[in-house]
């Protein structure tokens, strides 16, 4: 599972006001402070062989992180994400219905999936890694995701400032006690997350 959940991300928070990649720089660099995402516009896509012959794409729909964002240590920030197990979405009916049983997820007794952030480390201008904490099923294992940092500072089109990030990562689903299958379909995981955040003062205007 080469990036799930969550991550993560989960797991964006790694990024630094002082990461100059952004399309079109911000005059006003984001300031420190609570940042959530924003419902619009946050992905969470993962991957994994099928029999040896496709990858399909499935999708985490309804999950919230919230950032606290320190722009003079980025490495200081931190972030939790909370991923509703229910809303996986395979684009298949059946399956949808299959992963949420006992045989995969669980969704009834175990009803979310849950990342927390315990290290950041900046490797470039807007790039970095984070390592953090994910619970699946009451079992928590170590994950790592590459993040990019793309943008921080004022809400083009709006009130408050926003955050964007990127990260990548991989897993084995077995670490986790969802191994059903495994190995005709794939235990590695690959996930990719994409995420805006916006800061707390925009929902109060």
């Amino acid at each position: 599972m080469r990036h799930f959940a969550i991550l993560a991300a989960v797991s964006l928070a790694l990024g630094g006001v002082s990461f100059a990649h952004a399309a079109d720089a911000p005059d006003t660099p984001a300031p420190a402070g609570v940042y959530k995402t924003d419902a619009g516009h946050r992905y969470i896509t993962f991957s994994y062989l099928h029999l040896g012959m496709s990858h399909p794409s499935l999708r985490w729909r309804d999950w919230d992180a919230t950032l606290n964002w320190d722009p003079a240590a980025p490495e200081k920030s931190t972030i939790e994400a909370v991923i509703d197990v229910n809303s996986i979405d395979t684009g298949v009916d059946a399956l949808d219905k299959h992963l949420k049983s006992g045989d995969f997820f669980n969704a009834e007794k175990y009803p979310t999936i849950t990342f927390k952030s315990t290290g950041i480390e900046k490797t470039g201008e807007d790039t970095g890694i984070m390592t953090g904490d994910l619970t699946i099923k009451d079992v928590t294992k170590p994950v790592t995701l590459n993040v990019t940092f793309n943008y921080g500072g004022k809400n083009p089109f709006g009130s408050g400032y926003k955050q964007g990030f990127d990260a990548t990562g991989s897993l084995n689903r077995s670490d986790f006690g969802v191994d059903r299958f495994v190995p005709n379909v794939g235990d590695e995981i690959d996930f990719v997350i994409s995420a805006e955040f916006k800061s707390e003062e925009a929902d109060k205007k």
